[in-house]
């Protein structure tokens, strides 16, 4: 019975040693052994590993792409109107060691490179204006130098001002990694903006502000649309005097070619039988005073009667006037 019992105690106590002594390294990990806290070996591989039970110390770290996430903070831009900068950035533990000695943790990291982020963040914001920063570089025209409104919408140029701006961020963040006294075993792989906007007590100010812009944008455009309707109908109004008197010169030309032209066909029937013109003269001024209720007295022998004949002695008409 009492050799049972030393087995089992044996037994344990090799299963507890074997324990102690074996230890297992994920894909995503690497370890930084520690015996006595000093550093005696590490390890980016995955598999099963072999360390001195009870004194030796395995410390994890993550192999893979890390993120900090900054709080939102406001930064004022280059016309010193705060922006809420909410962003992030993401890095890579690329010596353990290292990281160990200067950072100790991945809690310690996300703290001391979150502040360097937002610090370099702050100084790029403070160097650019809010439009640059929300995204976009306005397109200016060469000429003017103004910026180009089509349909009362500001355009913009197609590079992405922030990739920019970001771009510069991660530079400066690497250099003042690198100018630390002793290297964090870091490598920083991106810094994003997740959202960049107005705080909240101004929001209404901005709203009013982007009304009245749009306001002023669109009594530009009423005021060239008038502009321009006072200038067609101008000319429409000079063309249609133009087309008026010139229609006017040519009615009074035509008139008069066809007044001359009866005229010369007039005078040539005169000439070419000067009884048949007088006879036909006097029917006209007969057929003007005889249809009127008016008494005229004038001669029996006068030239207007001459075409009228008078009765005989018998009441025969003999082709004279009474």
């Amino acid at each position: 019975m009492k050799g049972l019992i030393a087995l089992g105690v044996v037994v344990i106590a090799a299963a507890i040693v074997l324990a102690q002594s074996l230890f297992v390294v994920d894909i995503t990990e690497q370890v930084v052994i520690l015996r006595f806290g000093e550093v005696v070996n590490q390890s980016a591989n995955p598999g099963l590993f072999v360390k001195a039970p009870f004194v030796d110390t395995v410390v994890r770290y993550d192999k893979r792409v890390l993120r900090i996430d900054a709080p939102p903070v406001a930064m004022p831009d280059v016309e010193k109107e705060n922006l809420v900068i909410d962003s992030y950035a993401r890095y890579r533990i690329t010596d353990p060691v290292q990281f160990r000695k200067t950072l100790q943790t991945e809690g310690t990291a996300r703290s001391r490179l979150g502040d360097i982020v937002t610090s370099t963040l702050r100084s790029e914001v403070a160097r650019r204006d809010r439009i640059e920063i929300i995204g976009a570089k306005p397109l200016i025209d060469p000429e003017t130098q103004q910026q180009v409104v089509e349909t009362g919408i500001p355009q913009f140029e197609g590079t992405e001002a922030r990739t920019e701006i970001l771009q510069k961020v991660l530079t400066e963040v690497k250099r003042s990694i690198a100018e630390e006294d002793e290297p964090f075993g870091i490598e920083m792989i991106d810094v994003r903006i997740k959202r960049a906007d107005f705080p909240d007590e101004v929001t209404p100010s901005i709203y009013t502000r982007m009304r009245a812009e749009r306001n002023r944008i669109a009594a530009g455009f009423r005021a060239d649309g008038d502009e321009k309707e006072l200038i067609i109908r101008a000319d429409a109004d000079r063309r249609a005097t133009v087309i008026r008197a010139e229609a006017q010169r040519d009615s009074n030309r035509i008139r008069g070619e066809g007044e001359a032209q009866a005229i010369s066909i007039l005078a040539d029937a005169l000439e070419q039988d000067p009884e048949f013109f007088a006879f036909r003269r006097s029917l006209e001024a007969y057929k003007k005073f005889l249809t009127q209720q008016t008494t005229v007295i004038l001669p029996a022998d006068a030239p207007l009667f001459q075409y009228i004949p008078g009765p005989d002695a018998n009441g025969v008409s003999d082709g004279r006037a009474p």
